[in-house]
């Protein structure tokens, strides 16, 4: 029964994926305005994958408006259907996504803004490119632990995220997330959390054979500003980690 319902799953998943993505296409040629006909394919992919995939939301405190600047813990590729369907905002990424076969195309597409970590001369361009969405009106969303984790803890913040930030002396907004899986379910940290050596596709077989999962999102209060990267990136770490529920 399981594996009828991953392939069902998987297929629901591709097909929206893909169709989702083709009357993004369609619609770029003919819609003036493009950043909100994105905006609507992005977030209908969103809330595709929450219900493919059964994910209950629930959300503690208040999403910020766009446009705004918003870090969170990161503990899988469903914290970006999660936060899209949450708040209306772009995400930045780790460079080497963007030479995904397919998929990093179609993330480019949906207004992701890549940044090369090993590159610090990539760090002022992605810093414009966000100043750019902001003045646009919207929403960006980093993950400054810079990659996913198995939800024990929060790892460090990479304060060259938020370098931009302290630069320009932005407000920048926080989240908690954390899963949780039914009891008679394999636990969250190993079948939500991605932090093995699984693909993607192979992280995703196993995640659409639990029958359901709850993602639970907790916003903070109000933003938080400070000159110094470091010490901006310290603080936003103990306010996360503050409403932070480890994953078990």
């Amino acid at each position: 029964m399981i594996y009828i319902r991953a392939v069902f799953r998987f297929t629901l998943f591709i097909i929206s994926t893909f169709g989702l993505y083709t009357a993004w296409l369609i619609g770029n040629i003919f819609i003036p305005n493009k950043q909100y006909w994105r905006q609507i394919i992005f977030r209908r992919w969103g809330q595709a994958f929450v219900t493919i995939s059964h994910m209950k939301i629930e959300v503690v405190g208040t999403a910020p408006e766009p446009p705004f600047f918003l870090v969170s813990n990161h503990l899988s590729y469903t914290d970006v259907p999660l936060l899209c369907v949450a708040t209306k905002g772009v995400f930045v990424a780790k460079g080497e996504m963007e030479s995904w076969f397919l998929a990093g195309r179609i993330v480019r597409d949906m207004g992701t803004i890549f940044i090369n970590r090993q590159n610090r001369r990539d760090i002022p361009r992605a810093g414009s490119e966000i100043i750019k969405r902001l003045d646009e009106g919207e929403g960006v969303i980093v993950f400054p632990e810079g990659t996913s984790t198995k939800g024990e803890t929060i790892l460090p913040f990479n304060s060259s995220f938020l370098q931009f930030a302290a630069q320009m002396d932005c407000p920048v907004s926080y989240a908690s997330i954390t899963y949780q899986t039914p009891d008679d379910a394999p636990k969250a940290s190993e079948t939500i959390c991605w932090w093995d050596e699984k693909t993607f596709a192979q992280h995703l077989w196993y995640l659409f054979q639990i029958p359901e999962f709850t993602a639970i999102i907790n916003f903070g209060d109000e933003p938080v500003q400070n000159h110094n990267r470091k010490e901006l990136a310290q603080i936003l770490w103990t306010k996360v980690n503050e409403n932070f529920v480890p994953v078990l």
